[in-house]
């Protein structure tokens, strides 16, 4: 199933309905494995759980893209704000040429809420199928490290089409940034799903993290010589940091013997 959405966004047109195909893949083949072995849906953990994993899933992102483009601009990889982003939000949300800091400020928390309620209805397919579905199962023959490294390798690798087509750059770099970021994301996301037994914190943090990257912090940075090398999903930065939070999460997980 993912292999026809893979074609449709790397062949016709990137459009965000075949994203959205491709994302709710995961959630139909777990659906569909259950109901093949005869297996009950509550298999998956459909519960909200406690408030605070919810938060702490949805808080989590701020922290390490927080820290890493706080990193770039304040290292002068990067700068910031970028004057073509402002000027178009402004223009987006009607706010008068004079207002420089209340689009800022306004569109931030809109995307920061609104977008990121918008986003949950693509994200929760993928997270049914990774976060409800996958680790369960790889639980049963594998330790938590095992669970979390194999878990975010299969994830990684399921977005290879759309880095080598859609990068933009060394591709054998991008691949190398995007995977570590990736699999240092699923140890947190499997350690918060174990933790609360709800797939929420997962959709929660995986909606989190795609907006403040895609959304706010990369579009507000203005690209210098070599900028690229460091932000987004296929920098540097935002890996270096939360596999640095990766290795905090691990220690939490195997101290709590999940």
């Amino acid at each position: 199933m993912s292999g026809l959405a893979h074609f449709a966004i790397v062949k016709l047109n990137p459009a965000s309905i075949y994203v959205g195909a491709l994302m709710w893949c995961p959630a139909i083949a777990a659906l569909m494995t259950l109901k093949l072995r005869g297996r009950r849906l509550d298999a998956i953990p459909w519960n909200w759980g406690q408030w605070r994993f919810n938060w702490q899933g949805y808080l989590t992102p701020v922290l390490y893209v927080g820290v890493a483009y706080a990193l770039i601009w304040g290292l002068g990889l990067g700068g910031v704000p970028n004057t073509g982003t402002m000027a178009e939000w402004t223009a987006e949300l009607g706010f008068g040429s004079g207002n420089d800091w209340a689009p800022l400020v306004v569109m931030i928390a809109l995307l920061a809420t609104v977008q990121v309620i918008k986003s949950l209805g693509s994200i929760v397919g993928e997270e049914i199928g990774w976060r409800g579905f996958f680790i369960w199962e790889l639980r049963k023959v594998l330790p938590f490290g095992g669970v979390a490294l194999v878990s975010g390798l299969v994830w990684a690798g399921w977005h290879f089409p759309i880095v080598i087509t859609y990068g933009g750059g060394d591709v054998l770099v991008q691949l190398a940034c995007f995977t570590l970021m990736i699999v240092s994301m699923s140890v947190i996301m499997t350690y918060f799903t174990f933790r609360s037994n709800s797939l929420w914190p997962a959709v929660l943090f995986h909606a989190s993290h795609n907006v403040l990257i895609q959304k706010i912090f990369t579009p507000l940075t203005v690209n210098g010589e070599g900028t690229g090398m460091w932000i987004d999903e296929y920098g540097l930065m935002v890996p270096l940091v939360v596999t640095g939070l990766a290795v905090v999460f691990w220690r939490k997980a195997k101290a709590e013997g999940l």
